[in-house]
């Protein structure tokens, strides 16, 4: 059994903190709420090295309080609810489960929730957290997200959830939600950013020793994964045929001629595997093939834009700005603020 320890320093550090209360209910997904729990822990350590004022204080809660167990069998202790208006300006965050069976049983706590919201700064979900949300009446006419594979089911539970089946996290006013697993630590990074500013947040991402502190407006998978993870389909093939030609000038109808199948059919079927045209489907592996050439400081712009595909800045640049909301330049220096900084 674990429990969540927080040592505040003193009075006047305690004043300074926000307030981060994490739901949990049995079956959570350990890390929807263990990964948002360490970016906060961690950006309390980063200030505290640092000796700049505020962080967190974290408190772990269930409706009853004491030993939770979550769906890979660990158990977090936690205390007792707190009055509705006892989070008055806090950060309420809710894991996602396995199971959503949960929404059946969960009156009692969606009420709790949406009364709750009338007080918190924010309210947030991790992953399938978002049907409870839902379930709380709290995404109403909101635009959400959560796991990619669950997106379906989000939309057609709750019709009037305007559901983002993509994105890695959404805010809609004080209403964050986020994809699966992982993407509750972007979330948390991003809280933290609008909390004390970007620069912490991106030495926070280095010290966790992240790759790169995403965006919420990037996509939840990639198409080189779903090349790997679906080899033998029509999609899988086009990407390992497409990835040794990025660079070339390739048109839909020699992408069909290398596949054996119409050009319609290639549009079709790529349509249903991966929702994309070919066309986008090839931009989509130029733009991660670019961003994975960022990385490396000793190319230019230019030369990554030429390897990529994308045959100029220009087009790379545009294709950034509509893809992922940031220029290449923005890209790179988030990749490499936090080394820098």
């Amino acid at each position: 059994m674990s429990s969540i320890e927080i040592s505040l320093d003193s009075p006047h550090e305690q004043a300074m903190r926000r307030r981060v209360y994490v739901l949990l209910f049995p079956g959570f997904v350990l890390l929807d709420a263990t990964g948002p729990i360490q970016v906060f822990s961690t950006t309390n350590n980063q200030c505290r090295d640092e000796g700049v004022p505020g962080g967190y204080d974290i408190h772990v809660v269930s409706q009853t309080g004491g030993p939770v167990t979550s769906a890979s069998g660990i158990t977090l202790l936690t205390e007792a609810l707190p009055k509705e208006e006892e989070l008055s300006g806090a950060t309420l965050l809710v894991p996602g489960t396995q199971d959503l069976s949960i929404l059946d049983q969960s009156q009692a706590l969606c009420a709790w929730l949406s009364r709750s919201h009338e007080y918190t700064a924010r309210t947030c979900s991790v992953c399938t957290g978002a049907f409870l949300l839902a379930a709380s009446s709290l995404l109403d006419e909101r635009r959400a997200t959560t796991h990619w594979m669950d997106a379906q089911a989000l939309q057609t539970r709750f019709p009037q959830v305007h559901v983002d089946a993509d994105a890695i996290y959404v805010q809609d006013g004080r209403v964050w939600t986020s994809a699966g697993i992982s993407a509750g630590i972007d979330l948390a990074l991003a809280l933290v950013e609008s909390d004390l500013g970007r620069p912490l947040a991106l030495r926070i991402a280095h010290r966790l020793v992240l790759y790169l502190k995403r965006s919420g407006g990037q996509r939840q998978y990639s198409a080189e994964l779903h090349a790997q993870t679906e080899e033998n389909s029509l999609s899988g093939r086009l990407s390992k045929w497409l990835l040794e030609r990025l660079d070339k000038s390739v048109s839909v109808d020699e992408m069909a001629s290398a596949l054996a199948v119409s050009s319609r059919t290639l549009h079709r079927q790529l349509i249903k595997e991966t929702g994309r045209t070919p066309a986008a489907w090839l931009k989509r592996l130029r733009l991660e093939s670019a961003c994975r050439a960022l990385a490396n400081p000793e190319l230019s712009l230019k030369q990554i834009a030429y390897r990529s595909g994308f045959g100029d800045e220009y087009n790379m640049r545009r294709t950034f700005h509509l893809e992922l909301g940031v220029t290449p330049s923005e890209y790179r220096k988030r990749i490499g603020a936090g080394a820098a900084l």
